[in-house]
């Protein structure tokens, strides 16, 4: 009996050790949510894939710009000429470097680890009430269509003795939504990455995006909108909680 006690203990400790910013293997932590659905008991869930951006490596540096401009403008030529158009004209004749430029600045998130944005800016602070920055900017790809997708985030968590600068929740959207996407996965990753950040009881996102797949080319819907929402922790078990958190975002 002793011994089976031993055997958990120790597995408990190599856990531990094999955590990074509350990151574990296959799993995450997500303090106020459980499989029953008991609000406040921590629990651990299956990881998605979403996880992996996490701890991923940069998959694009500076350097790889460099030298993959002169085949990306190479590839924006052949496209300019499979449209019926001259590349040699006055009007072409840069544009498909200032469109291979134009793409790695769209797709600059590659360039960036969540990790590094917020290793100087979690903050140890006896704070338990709602946290929220809302109608954040964000310019994103299609990643079906190679167009744009830009609108709003709104996020809100509940502390757990840790805060993150405000201003490193607009990085984070930042650096998910420069890259090719879909609006369901973005939504994810950002409420994923705080929730590994700071492990706090709960999290909230919303988006709300215009996707020019729809409004420029297909069904050509002007005004339509698409809304995304990932609650975790208490955001999602606590009906007051979310409703506090829908609230205060519309208002």
């Amino acid at each position: 009996m002793e011994r089976s006690k031993q055997k958990q203990m120790n597995e408990s400790e190599n856990e531990a050790d094999s955590a990074i910013n509350g990151h574990f293997d296959g799993r995450v932590k997500i303090p106020g949510w459980s499989a029953g659905g008991a609000a406040g008991t921590p629990s651990t869930a299956p990881s998605s894939s979403v996880m992996e951006s996490w701890r991923e490596e940069r998959t694009r540096s500076l350097e790889d710009n460099e030298m993959s401009l002169p085949s990306i403008a190479a590839a924006y030529t052949t496209i300019l000429r499979g449209l019926g158009e001259d590349p040699q004209r006055q009007g072409l004749l840069k544009t498909p470097w200032r469109a291979a430029t134009a793409m790695q600045f769209f797709t600059k998130g590659y360039q960036e680890k969540i990790i590094d944005v917020l290793n100087d800016a979690i903050f140890d602070e006896d704070h338990d009430e709602m946290v929220i920055v809302k109608d954040i900017d964000m310019f994103s790809m299609c990643e079906h269509h190679l167009v744009p997708i830009f609108g709003r985030v709104h996020i809100g968590y509940l502390p757990n003795k840790r805060v993150l600068g405000l201003s490193k929740l607009a990085r984070i959207v930042e650096i998910y939504s420069r890259r090719l996407q879909v609006q369901e996965r973005l939504t994810k990753q950002i409420a994923v990455a705080i929730t590994e950040a700071l492990q706090p009881a709960g999290v909230g996102v919303v988006v709300e995006a215009t996707h020019m797949c729809m409004v420029m080319r297909g069904v050509q819907k002007m005004n339509s909108k698409t809304v995304t929402s990932t609650m975790l922790g208490v955001f999602r078990e606590d009906p007051k909680t979310r409703d506090e958190f829908l609230t205060l975002i519309r208002s």
